[in-house]
């Protein structure tokens, strides 16, 4: 088989893309751990973080896509969050059919359990790293978010 060749530029970016894969699938199983005393997942601690973080009650379809998420997953999710208590659904007076997620206060009491949690932890991972290249990094990871969304082309 021939061999494509990459630019400079394309193999760094291939090495690191590689080393994001370990290291996501590597911090998924930490939160797993971290977590799982509450009856979280890192799924699921991550939608309730969207929740949050949205202005507003949005339909699961609107969570999914500011998650990067595929819809039917975050749907099972949201599911699962519903029948324990953590989120609720609310009418949507522009959409008939895509209810609006809101969290209940177990859940907001869950999420913030969870974020106390993450506070020592996110603390130490972060110990002996420089602001500025952890800053770098995160630059360069939403480039390549945004390219990958289109939204990085003019």
């Amino acid at each position: 088989m021939k061999r494509i060749e990459r630019t400079p530029a394309g193999e760094a970016l291939s090495g690191l893309v590689l080393d994001m894969f370990r290291v996501n699938s590597l911090l998924l199983t930490a939160g797993d751990r971290l977590v799982e005393a509450l009856g979280l997942t890192s799924a699921r601690w991550q939608i309730l973080g969207a929740i949050i973080a949205a202005e507003r009650p949005q339909p699961v379809a609107w969570l999914a896509r500011d998650l990067g998420a595929n819809r039917q997953n975050v749907q099972r999710i949201i599911n699962d969050l519903h029948a324990e208590g953590l989120v609720a659904f609310e009418t949507n007076p522009h959409h008939r059919r895509a209810q609006l997620v809101v969290l209940t206060e177990k859940g907001r009491q869950t999420f913030e359990a969870a974020m106390r949690l993450q506070a020592p932890w996110i603390n130490s991972l972060a110990d002996g790293l420089a602001i500025k290249d952890i800053q770098a990094t995160h630059r360069v990871i939403l480039a390549l978010r945004q390219r990958l969304e289109g939204n990085g082309r003019e």
